[in-house]
């Protein structure tokens, strides 16, 4: 069956998100220090990265390495920045707020998109943007007054940098950002190192860590960093609604985490603004 550019790219973005989904559910399980579990997220997918890649190029490895050129060093800083501020913001708030702010991505990046790639939004979208704004506004205030502001703001800076990373493969697409992953993961090995305190996992938390990196790192985060040489970047980013959605409910199941009010009403009101904005966009094109 041949796939249209756009059919791979949808699916490639949508079977990459609804492996992310557990994610946080497992971070919050995991009971280790946040420095040495961002070491291992690095050091699984990294280890299984570079398997498949020397598998698959085999003597070629280090020309297709070397060809992803500054774009995939720069994709590789930011995924490692991304990586951190991930973590550390689920540390510090509820996992529902680390995803809403997670589903400002497909806004982030089309922002970046119309400033680096010349990749203008419709006024729909500014518009949407906007909203998605307010509805933000609204879940900083309730952080602010229970004092989990820092998480949020870290919240936020890790759909800053999901849209920037994005944007920078789109910006790339000719060449093969699966080896920018690979450093990028290697980046975060480095920069955890510094700070680790025990790399000890007892028998469930080892389980718990090896099914994170391998299930809900390297292969969505290999599925996602594909996704944006077929579709524009902040189409991919709309994906993520879909964490945003799923991610709080397996927490609220397993470990009853439940987040405030003001959050589920912010929470809601942008996953409806998201939801609206690419069933238009959708018709736009169907049309």
């Amino acid at each position: 069956m041949h796939l249209s550019d756009q059919q791979k790219g949808i699916a490639l973005a949508f079977f990459g998100v609804l492996m992310i989904t557990p994610d946080s559910l497992f971070i919050r399980l995991v009971n280790i220090n946040s420095w040495d579990l961002i070491f291992y997220r690095g050091a699984i997918p990294f280890t299984c990265l570079l398997i498949g890649l020397l598998s698959v190029y085999k003597k070629k490895f280090l020309s297709v390495f070397f060809a992803i050129g500054l774009a995939g060093v720069l994709n590789a800083i930011i995924i490692a920045l991304m990586n951190i501020s991930f973590i550390v913001s689920i540390e510090n708030t509820n996992v529902a707020n680390t995803l809403i702010m997670i589903s400002l991505a497909p806004f982030t990046a089309a922002i970046l998109s119309s400033i680096f790639l010349k990749e203008y939004p419709k006024s729909r979208t500014w518009f949407a943007m906007l909203l998605c704004f307010l509805c933000a506004l609204f879940i900083f205030y309730d952080s602010y007054e229970a004092k989990r502001i820092y998480g949020d703001l870290l919240g936020l800076a890790t759909a800053i940098l999901i849209g920037a990373s994005a944007v920078v493969i789109r910006y790339g697409k000719v060449a093969n950002f699966l080896p920018s992953l690979l450093l990028a993961k290697f980046f975060t090995i480095i920069i955890a190192a510094l700070f680790v305190q025990n790399l000890y996992l007892d028998g469930l938390d080892k389980l718990l860590v090896i099914i994170m990196g391998v299930f809900f790192i390297f292969l969505p985060l290999s599925l996602l960093t594909l996704a944006p040489r077929y579709i524009p970047a902040h189409e991919v980013e709309l994906f993520f609604v879909l964490e945003t959605a799923l991610g709080p409910i397996w927490v609220w199941f397993f470990i009853k985490e439940q987040p405030s009010i003001k959050t589920i009403i912010g929470g809601i009101a942008i996953i409806l603004i998201i939801f609206i904005y690419t069933i238009l966009e959708l018709k736009e094109k169907k049309a």
